[in-house]
């Protein structure tokens, strides 16, 4: 009886030993860059604004001994000071931004990133092609955890079959008659079953709560809106900042939607673009009841009949795009018409609460978090001085902008543990007087978010 329990006590850690070490895999190294990497860097094709993309990275530290690249993602700065030459040819391109430090990644975990990296793909998450609808993000039992539970599994059947034959050597010795067993009776025997119903709760537990923490994520979201507005034009070509537009994130909770009166800070002048553009700016105009043609606000415009607002702006549809010969939508007859542009805006605008062409405009929201979890855009913006690609993405390359980070707990608590707090001239964070001292007499070489307070449970769920 004792070897019997030995051998299950052998089987279950040789289990949890194996669910612990599967080695490099790319499945792995995916979710550790999303988890770390990808609010700074692209997977590959071109550099982001924080930092370069890492497609060929071996072959840029390939004159190094590998342990020197672990070391440079561990703590960049370290490997800085040592004068090492790689380390201070990237800090001479990209100071003054601070690289992370991931000092918890072990060296599986940096090569499942490495492999994951040198996977053939665009930037990492992959938006959902334009217009598209709500992507939720696929998860799948990986064929590594597959292959080791059938493992397992044999493995378990084996010592059960040792155990039998030892059991039954020493009922020979003993002068007892030895137990007949056979591959069936082994199978139905009250251990073989425990084993199976013991693996199969761990595997629902698992799947209930991995799926339970994935639940209402919407990374990748991208959807249609009333407006074909492009970041991409506006941020990237135009350079505006995001905080002119949204200006509310540097000074409330919530990064608001700008309305239509901050777009017609630009528009009222700007009434024209491309071929597309021009109609998408006419929509701004018939919400707000702007007259392009007099450059004047429309007085009453609230009670004029939509009959009066139509005649008003298909008549500047007709003027402004015949006389630049850009309309693009046709007529089942292939002829460019004023009315399909008309009724393409009427369709973006009546789509709303009141069924209105005049109103508010009633923008698809993308991001959005639980009930039960705070974020302040604010304390981040203004205080922690967080680029709005750190959490965002790339928006300046966006024509359609897409929820681009996971926004899940493990997530945010991963930037806590690793984003190195502002200190310097930033009199929010007078009162850490110690950690002011500390860094002065060189006893501490930075402060991260966790070290104050970042990882306490009520500071996001209060």
């Amino acid at each position: 009886m004792l070897l019997k329990r030995i051998c299950w006590v052998f089987t279950l850690v040789l289990a949890a030993t194996f669910s612990l070490y599967a080695g490099p895999t790319k499945e792995a190294g995916k979710e550790l860059f999303i988890a770390n990497c990808a609010s700074c860097h692209n997977k590959n094709m071109k550099d982001n604004l924080t930092g370069p993309a890492l497609s060929g990275v071996e072959d840029r530290w390939s004159a190094f001994p590998r342990k020197d690249l672990y070391a440079w993602i561990r703590n960049s700065q370290a490997l800085i000071a040592t004068g090492h030459p790689r380390a201070t040819e990237l800090w001479v391109k990209w100071k003054p931004t601070l690289m992370n430090n991931f000092t918890a990644l072990t060296d599986e975990q940096i090569e499942s990133v490495i492999m994951y990296i040198n996977e053939p793909g665009g930037p990492p998450p992959p938006p959902l092609p334009p217009g598209g609808a709500a992507a939720a993000e696929e998860s799948g039992t990986p064929w590594t955890f597959i292959g080791v539970a059938l493992f397992l599994g044999l493995l378990a059947f084996a010592l059960m079959r040792i155990v039998d034959n030892l059991s039954n050597v020493a009922r020979v010795q003993e002068g007892q008659v030895p137990h007949d067993r056979t591959w069936v009776t082994t199978l139905t025997s009250k251990g073989f079953i425990a084993f199976t119903v013991f693996a199969l709760t761990l595997i629902f537990g698992y799947k209930t709560v991995d799926n339970a923490t994935r639940m209402g994520r919407e990374q990748n979201y991208q959807p249609d809106q009333p407006i074909a507005f492009s970041h991409k034009l506006h941020a990237g070509t135009n350079k505006i900042d995001c905080q002119y537009c949204h200006d509310t994130a540097r000074r409330s909770k919530h990064s608001s939607i700008p309305a239509a009166n901050t777009c017609m800070n630009c528009h009222s002048a700007v009434k024209k673009g491309s071929a597309s553009g021009t109609s998408e700016i006419t929509k701004i105009f018939a919400s707000i009841g702007f007259d392009p043609i007099t450059s004047k606000y429309i007085p009453d415009y609230d009670n004029k009949s939509e009959k009066e607002i139509e005649d008003l702006y298909k008549k500047w549809i007709g003027q402004e795009y015949m006389a630049a010969n850009t309309l693009t939508a046709l007529d089942e007859n292939g002829t460019l018409t004023v009315q399909n542009q008309w009724d393409g805006i009427v369709k973006a605008l009546k789509n709303d609460s009141n069924g209105k062409i005049q109103g508010p405009i009633e923008w698809t929201r993308i991001h959005n978090l639980p009930d039960h979890a705070y974020f302040n855009h604010a304390q981040h913006v203004a205080v922690g001085q967080i680029a709005c690609q750190k959490c965002h993405g790339p928006v300046q390359e966006m024509d359609v902008v897409y929820q681009y980070s996971t926004l899940g707990m493990g997530w945010c608590i991963s930037c806590h543990r690793e984003t190195e707090v502002k200190f310097k001239d930033n009199a929010y964070y007078d009162q850490y007087k110690r950690y002011h001292d500390e860094l002065k007499s060189g006893k501490r070489e930075k402060v991260t978010v966790e070290d104050i307070g970042g990882l306490e449970c009520q500071k996001c769920h209060y």
